[in-house]
């Protein structure tokens, strides 16, 4: 397969091309919408182009999480202290699914192995947490919650736009869901009326920021019962 770009029609086309725009339909138009013929569209070529560089529609799925899983950032952090470590972590892993919303439905629909997706997504999270301390048997096991925890926030948050509190319209989405809980017949949703005020913060990031605080806190209390 062509994997290098060439001149088609007067137009560049390249599997790096094809990947961004594939992941450009699917975080904003959903990855039920990704199809050979909406991704050539994009680019300006015939459909059949595209299959001088990917054999089929999945070959281009296991490309996008091998080029997001691969390129994973993560804020800087003392390798030495385990909370900073987990903390960064999370941050890394909720930037990248927040990024990238198409992400959390790949992840969670198929496994990736490619080196470069390993390298970044994996060996590159698991490496920091051993250098900081974590025996190997718990470093597995922050591995495990923060990247499904980060998975599952990523997902709730996503479709309840009134939890991205960074946002120019966030105020007025958070009165309006604010409304919408107290305005609920008292009698049928008592609870919910009586705290409406903190129920608009369900999806926001402050509590994904208190999840991983509790665990950090948990893991840590761990590791002091073992010393």
């Amino acid at each position: 397969m062509a994997r290098t770009g060439s001149r088609r029609g007067g137009r560049t086309v390249s599997l790096e091309g094809i990947v961004e725009a594939s992941l450009k339909i699917a975080d904003t138009e959903g990855l039920d919408d990704l199809t050979i013929r909406r991704i050539a569209s994009e680019l300006g070529v015939g459909a059949m182009t595209l299959y001088g560089y990917v054999r089929s529609k999945e070959e281009i799925l296991d490309a996008m999480a091998d080029h997001v899983l691969g390129g994973i950032r993560f804020p800087e952090a003392d390798s030495s202290d385990p909370a900073a470590v987990l903390r960064a972590a999370a941050t890394g892993f909720l930037s990248m699914m927040r990024e990238h919303p198409s992400m959390v439905q790949l992840m969670t629909s198929r496994v990736t192995m490619s080196m470069h997706s390993m390298e970044g997504g994996m060996e590159g999270v698991l490496s920091r947490f051993l250098e900081a301390g974590l025996p190997p048997e718990t470093a597995v096991r922050c591995y495990s919650f923060l990247i499904t925890y980060a998975l599952g926030f990523a997902g709730y948050q996503h479709p309840r736009p009134w939890g991205h509190t960074d946002r120019p319209e966030s105020a007025e989405l958070r009165r309006q869901r604010r409304h919408f809980y107290a305005s609920l017949p008292a009698t049928k949703f008592p609870s919910v009326v009586a705290i409406a005020e903190h129920l608009v913060d369900l999806p926001a990031d402050a509590q994904f920021d208190f999840g991983v605080e509790c665990f950090i806190s948990s893991v840590l209390a761990g590791l002091e019962r073992d010393r």
